[in-house]
């Protein structure tokens, strides 16, 4: 089988979320950012779930902020924050030819679906599985510090981080692109602990590359 990265996720109190078909519509148009950013495939589930496999495991964890900052920065308001649970997983897997991802299998596919059963029982929204043989506790402790940061990203937090996953660019090139002055962008990035984030985001991303059969 090949090596696959899987995300099984589901939206946060969906609901309790009034304007259903505006959180529907940014949770497609999320997915479909992530199928053609990273050549997924992607399916929806349960009205409020979802799952994405990527070829590349690699990029799996790009995938879940990118969905998370989607959501968070275009909450209804500073009070009702939209978000998701996601688990990441690396593993072997097999897609079908066509059709929904229900009839995937495989042990990453596994994987991601216990991880996010498990997160269902905690304030948690991020984690991470690998196989026992690249199991690492580190990578637990290290996505709960960032999934901490990540859930406390106002609006305009998730906004810039979420471009700055899309776009590598200059915080002046970001300032151009978001209409904002840059010294805003520069106190957003900070308020987001973007750095902290980048770096563990590239290095899950690493960890997940280094699954093998």
């Amino acid at each position: 089988m090949p090596i696959l990265g899987v995300l099984t996720g589901d939206v946060v109190g969906s609901q309790q979320i009034p304007d259903k078909e505006r959180l529907r519509d940014v949770l497609e148009s999320a997915l479909a950012l992530i199928e053609s950013r990273f050549q997924a495939r992607s399916d929806r589930y349960r009205g409020d779930g979802f799952q994405v496999a990527l070829p590349t495991p690699a990029q799996a964890m790009t995938a879940a902020v990118l969905i998370r900052s989607a959501l968070i920065q275009e909450s209804a308001s500073r009070q009702t924050t939209w978000d998701a649970r996601i688990a990441v997983a690396a593993g072997e897997g097999t897609l079908p030819a066509e059709g929904a991802l229900t009839d995937a299998q495989g042990p990453a596919f596994v994987l991601s679906g216990h991880c996010l059963d498990a997160l269902a029982d905690t304030d948690r929204r991020l984690a991470v599985a690998l196989p026992d043989a690249f199991a690492d506790p580190a990578l637990t402790l290290l996505t709960r510090f960032a999934d901490d940061i990540i859930g406390g990203w106002s609006r305009y937090s998730a906004e810039v981080a979420y471009h700055s996953l899309l776009h590598e660019e200059s915080q002046q090139s970001l300032a151009r692109r978001l209409g904002r002055a840059q010294p805003t962008i520069n106190r957003r990035l900070a308020a987001a602990r973007w750095p902290l984030i980048r770096d563990y985001i590239a290095f899950i991303d690493q960890r997940l590359s280094e699954v093998e059969p």
